[in-house]
C-alpha cells in the first residue's frame, strides 16, 4: 500500500495525462488533484474540467489558472533581458515554462495537503529534468511520480489500448494513427517534434506551421513597429501601454503575419541525445532583436561583453533546469542591474521573415555621442593622436615576441 494520499497532477486534459489520472488512481489508490496550466497555448482548457470531473475528481480539486501575465513577466522578460539563445539558435520556448509549471504545482501541494506532484514527462525528455529540479528546490521532501519512469505503457497503442479497456475518451487523431507532431505551445512559442520530423534530412511540411505564414506568403509591404523599454522590459507598442503577456501576444500576431520567427533545429539534450525540433516564436525572434538594439546605445561596452559572455551559460541553466538554483538567481541579479538604464525606443521594420532594425534612441540613457563619432569636424571632442599610443602599448607585447622568434631563428 502506497504512502502517497493525495497527489497533484499536472493536467492537460489530452490522452497521456488523461491515461495517466486513471493509472494514478488504480495505481497509488490516491486522491488527484489536478493542474492545468494556461500559458497562452490558445486551446479551450474547459474540456479539461469537464474529464476530471468524468473521472471522479472534486470540483474544488480541479485547478485551472491563468498564468499568462506572470509567465510573460517573471520569466520570459527577464529571460530576454540577458538576450538568452541556447546553442546559438534556440529561444527556450518549452524550457522557460517548465519553471513556473513547477512552482504551481508545489502552490497546490501546499495549498491542499497533498504528498507528491505527477508530470506526464518522457523518461527521454529535458521536461521530467526540469519539473523535478524545480520541485525539488521549491519543496525539498517532495514526492515525485513520474509514470514515464513506472509503466509498461511505453507506446501509442499500449496507451490507446489501456484508454479504450477504461472508458477514457480518445480523440480522433489518436484512433487514426497519432497526431502527426509532438506539440508544446505557450505565449513565447510552439515546438513541433516526432513522426516526419524524426528523419533530420526531412523537410517540415507547410501545413504543420500554426502561428506563421512562410516568408513567400508574407505581405509584399513591409510593417514598421516602435517598442518602448523601461529597464530592458518592452512597456508599450506604437505607443500603445501593454501588460507583459498583451505584448508577447502582439508581437507573435505581427511576426507570424510577416513569416518571422521559424526554426529548424537539431539540439543536444539534457539527457545526452541529439534531438530534431521545429519552432514557430515570432514574438521572441522580434524581442531578442529589437533588445540588442536598444542595449547598443544604452549599455556599456564592457558591460555589454560581460553579458555576452555569460548569456551562454544562463542559457544552459534555463534549459537544463536550473531557474531556481542559485546560480542562476546570481546571474540575474547583475543582469538585471545591467537593465537600470535600458530605457527608450527601438524601430524595427517587419518583412518577409525578417526583423530590421531602422531606428533606436533614449532620450535619458544614450551612451552615443555624435559630436565624438562623427565623420566631420568633431571640434576637438577626439584627438585622433591618442590612438598611436594606445595601438603601441597594445602592440608591446606581441612585438617583443616578434623580436625573440627572429632571435631563434637567426640562431
Amino acid at each position: 500500500m502506497s504512502d502517497i494520499k493525495k497527489v497533484v497532477l499536472a493536467y492537460s486534459g489530452g490522452l497521456d495525462t488523461s491515461v495517466i489520472l486513471k493509472w494514478l488512481q488504480d495505481t497509488y489508490q490516491c486522491e488527484v488533484v489536478t493542474f492545468t496550466a494556461d500559458l497562452g497555448q490558445g486551446e479551450e482548457l474547459e474540456p479539461a474540467r469537464a474529464k476530471a470531473l468524468k473521472f471522479g475528481i472534486k470540483p474544488e480539486q480541479i485547478f485551472i489558472d491563468d498564468l499568462r501575465e506572470e509567465f510573460v513577466r517573471d520569466f520570459v522578460f527577464p529571460m530576454f533581458r540577458a538576450n538568452t539563445v541556447y546553442e546559438g539558435e534556440y529561444l527556450l520556448g518549452t524550457s522557460i515554462a517548465r519553471p513556473l509549471i513547477a512552482k504551481r504545482l508545489i502552490e497546490i501541494v501546499n495549498l491542499t495537503g497533498a504528498d507528491a506532484i505527477c508530470h506526464g514527462a518522457t523518461g527521454k525528455g529535458n521536461d521530467q529534468v526540469r519539473f523535478e529540479l524545480g520541485a525539488y528546490a521549491l519543496k525539498p521532501d517532495i514526492k515525485v511520480i513520474a509514470p514515464w519512469r513506472e509503466w509498461d505503457l511505453l507506446s501509442r497503442e499500449k496507451l490507446i489500448k489501456y484508454a479504450e479497456t477504461h472508458g477514457i475518451p480518445i480523440e480522433m487523431k489518436h484512433r487514426q494513427g497519432g497526431s502527426p507532431y509532438s506539440m508544446d505551445a505557450n505565449l513565447l512559442h510552439i515546438s513541433y517534434e516526432g513522426r516526419h520530423l524524426e528523419d533530420p534530412n526531412a523537410e517540415a511540411e507547410e501545413e504543420m506551421w500554426r502561428w506563421t505564414v512562410s516568408p513567400e506568403q508574407a505581405p509584399d509591404a513591409a510593417e514598421y513597429v516602435t517598442l518602448d523599454y523601461v529597464k530592458g522590459d518592452v512597456v508599450a507598442i506604437n505607443g500603445q501601454a501593454m501588460k507583459a503577456h498583451e505584448v508577447l501576444a502582439e508581437l507573435n500576431r505581427l511576426g507570424g503575419k510577416h513569416g518571422i520567427g521559424r526554426l529548424d533545429l537539431v539540439e543536444n539534450r539534457y539527457v545526452g541525445m541529439k534531438s530534431r525540433g521545429c519552432y514557430e516564436t515570432p514574438g521572441g525572434t522580434i524581442l531578442l532583436k529589437a533588445h540588442r538594439a536598444i542595449e547598443s546605445i544604452t549599455l556599456d561596452r564592457e558591460v555589454a561583453h560581460l553579458k555576452d559572455d555569460l548569456m551562454p551559460r544562463y542559457a544552459s541553466l534555463i534549459y537544463n533546469g536550473y531557474w531556481w538554483a542559485p546560480e542562476r538567481k546570481a546571474l540575474q541579479v547583475l543582469i538585471d542591474h545591467t537593465q537600470e538604464r535600458v530605457n527608450g525606443f527601438v524601430r524595427l521594420k517587419l518583412y518577409k521573415g525578417n526583423v530590421i532594425v531602422v531606428g533606436r534612441d533614449s532620450k535619458t540613457d544614450s551612451l552615443f555621442d555624435s559630436s565624438i563619432a562623427t565623420f566631420e569636424d568633431d571640434a576637438g571632442a577626439y584627438d585622433q593622436k591618442d590612438a598611436g599610443g594606445f595601438i603601441k602599448l597594445n602592440a608591446l607585447r606581441m612585438r617583443i615576441a616578434a623580436k625573440l622568434a627572429a632571435l631563434r631563428s637567426n640562431n
